[in-house]
């Protein structure tokens, strides 16, 4: 079949060309939307899942509903090595923009963007690295005692509570998108807890919206007791079999191509229904497959071809990233997580893991620490850990 038709796109956080399976996730936002632009109570959300599974997808996905609705919306990604404050700034700094061509007021717009300015500037003291400095394109003077303590927790409740009264004024809402949010550093993660619990309380029309690996519940626990109740929180898991199906013959079927249904079986046995490894696996099989229908030997044909681009972009990359002791500690747990296909969704005892490499546990923290920190790895329950990359452990099994 032609390769310039191939509908399938694998990549990180690009849509792809059928959102299959996210339907309800869909129609929840949508209502969260129009109960905050009512006024009405409603919880921040954080999305938690696995690498691979969309969650970026499904993020920008729900920031296009924002925007569809004519909220104020912003995004920043999160890394362990920077402050909040800067790129927080830059996202309000967007939202506010969003909103102004609503706003009659141009005044009360400038004292909104004198705060956010003031907030920003704190991100320039002495102690700042240079890539955190931002100097920010607002052409009013920075507002004194709002947002400036250098605290970021009372400069970001400062902030989002201003920024919200400005989303008041045009009847809409306020919508700030984090990804990767376990990055976050212990203090921000207080902060923003802290700024969604006080606008929680007052009603205020701004939500937060991040996504992250599956410990981020612990993650935001561990900063505030009360984040349990202060977010709703949503599993972004693989595909149903429905879902898989519908992600690979929706697009295929405006090519006019069609998939015998050994075929769809066992793409979705190759993929497991994760919608990375489905589009990787989709793509490749087109490209394999001479004419419609695509039979199961085409996939098996193509297969090879899918594990290996998966082998260097999407697994080894990761692996590379890792020291020789992270490694050993790597293959330690893929050993002990068997051959299943479900592999990648079982925790390892870190008592188990010490035992296999003859190590006593403290010794090993270092490198399970650093994994953890890396994104390779985390720990959703005490004592155990898990891979954050479906299939990761089966592929570790087979390298020499």
């Amino acid at each position: 079949m032609d390769p310039v038709r191939n509908p399938y796109a694998p990549g990180a956080g690009q849509r792809p060309p059928e959102l299959a399976g996210r339907g309800r996730e869909l129609d929840a936002f949508d209502i969260v939307l129009e109960r905050v632009a009512r006024g009405r109570p409603e919880r921040s959300l954080v999305l938690t899942g696995l690498r691979g599974v969309g969650k970026t997808v499904l993020l920008n996905t729900l920031r296009s509903a924002a925007i569809g609705r004519l909220w104020g919306t912003g995004k920043i990604e999160a890394r362990p090595d920077q402050s909040l404050r800067r790129p927080v700034s830059a996202a309000l700094h967007m939202a506010i923009r969003e909103l102004t061509p609503h706003h009659r007021n141009p005044d009360r717009v400038d004292e909104v963007l004198a705060v956010l300015k003031a907030f920003a500037l704190r991100a320039n003291d002495s102690t700042a690295k240079l890539r955190d400095r931002w100097t920010p394109g607002i052409d009013v003077p920075p507002a004194r005692g709002r947002a400036d303590s250098g605290d970021i927790e009372i400069d970001l409740v400062e902030l989002f509570t201003d920024a919200a009264s400005l989303a008041t004024d045009v009847g809409t809402g306020i919508a700030l998108f984090i990804d990767e949010m376990q990055d976050l550093g212990p203090a921000d993660v207080s902060a923003l807890c802290a700024a969604c619990h006080e606008l929680s309380q007052l009603g205020a029309p701004l939500i937060v919206v991040g996504a992250g690996l599956p410990h981020l519940p612990a993650v935001l626990s561990a900063a505030k007791s009360y984040s349990e109740r202060l977010f709703r929180y949503q599993r972004i898991d693989r595909l149903d079999r429905i879902a898989a199906d519908l992600a690979l013959c929706a697009p295929a079927a405006r090519e006019d191509v069609e998939y015998e249904p050994k075929a769809l079986d066992l793409l979705y046995e190759k993929s497991g229904g994760y919608p990375y490894f489905v589009q990787a696996y989709g793509k490749a099989t087109w490209d394999h497959a001479p004419t419609s229908p695509v039979t199961a030997e085409d996939v098996r044909v193509a297969a090879p071809e899918a594990e290996a681009e998966l082998a260097v972009g999407f697994f080894g990359s990761r692996f590379e990233r890792a020291t020789p002791a992270e490694r050993e500690y790597m293959r330690a747990m893929a050993s002990l997580s068997g051959d299943s296909e479900n592999d990648m969704d079982a925790a390892v005892p870190t008592a188990d893991i010490a035992a296999a490499l003859s190590r006593r546990p403290a010794s090993l923290s270092p490198a399970r620490d650093a994994l953890i920190k890396k994104g390779l790895i985390y720990s959703g329950e005490r004592g155990t850990v898990a891979f954050t990359v479906p299939h990761f452990g089966r592929y570790l099994r087979t390298q020499p």
